[in-house]
């Protein structure tokens, strides 16, 4: 019996136009449409086959605002058995420390998990340190960047892929496993599981509640910032090159005045 914690983040669309807030360079995350990340459906799908693969819970925690529920419910329709939900204000602008201090403590909620699973990194964020710094502060194995993942008793195997090839990693539960863009395909909500979701346990804390100072977290308390940002600007018309006899000599200076060559 494995019980299972997977971590997930509501995002904005990809496919949206994302831009930062002009007042404090955040993420405007009203701007865009949000959805529950990618990565994170893959990480939920590769808990709901290892809990099928044997018995078990599965237990889907996300940090963020209010609307962040439509992204949870999207996670306990595909199979997930309930959800903790953290929604605070005085989260907003938290770095990636804080927010892990803030998903351990809402771990700390579930009774007897064996096993976090997360994604590499977030589509919005894209800093890939939340699992390696949960797994220091939870004092936890970490096995990170995974593309394979079997559980055998007390065993977590998994085949991890970089540049240099494939590396078989193997610890001992409870630990901490995030997955990469290769370890599934995840399944989509059926109509049952939609309407099921509608009725699985979400437990709603505050940062109060599990014990965290606002102090700890928030913008200004974050380890970095951003102190300036600007809109990309819109693309030009580039410059174009009427070949009379000396276009490729045209193409070559215009080159070497970018210094490509």
């Amino acid at each position: 019996m494995t019980n299972i914690v997977v971590l997930v983040k509501q995002v904005p669309d990809t496919y949206s136009e994302r831009k930062l807030n002009g007042s404090d360079h955040t993420l405007d995350r009203e701007s865009a449409d949000a959805v529950l990340d990618e990565i994170n459906e893959k990480a939920v799908e590769e808990a709901l086959k290892i809990k099928e693969a044997g018995e078990g819970e599965v237990t889907v925690i996300s940090v963020g605002p209010d609307r962040a529920t439509d992204a949870i419910r999207k996670a306990l329709s595909m199979g997930a058995d309930k959800a903790i939900h953290v929604s605070d204000a005085a989260l907003h602008g938290s770095d990636a420390i804080a927010t892990a201090k803030v998903l351990a403590a809402a771990i700390s909620k579930v009774e007897g998990f064996d096993l976090i699973i997360a994604g590499n990194e977030s589509s919005d964020g894209r800093g890939g340190a939340i699992p390696a710094i949960l797994a220091e502060l939870l004092g936890l194995p970490q096995v990170t960047y995974a593309r394979e993942v079997t559980v055998e008793g007390t065993t977590i195997k998994a085949v991890r892929e970089t540049e240099d090839g494939l590396t078989r990693l193997e610890a001992t539960l409870p630990a901490v496993v995030s997955v990469g863009e290769k370890i599934n395909e995840p399944r989509y909500p059926s109509f049952k599981g939609i309407m099921a979701a509608k009725k699985k346990p979400v437990e709603t804390f505050t940062i109060a509640d599990l014990g965290i100072d606002a102090g700890e977290v928030g913008l200004a308390n974050a380890w970095s910032t951003v102190t300036e940002s600007s809109p990309k600007p819109p693309r030009t018309a580039g410059e174009k090159v009427e070949d009379e006899g000396d276009g490729g000599t045209k193409v070559a200076e215009y080159l070497v005045g970018q210094k490509l060559i």
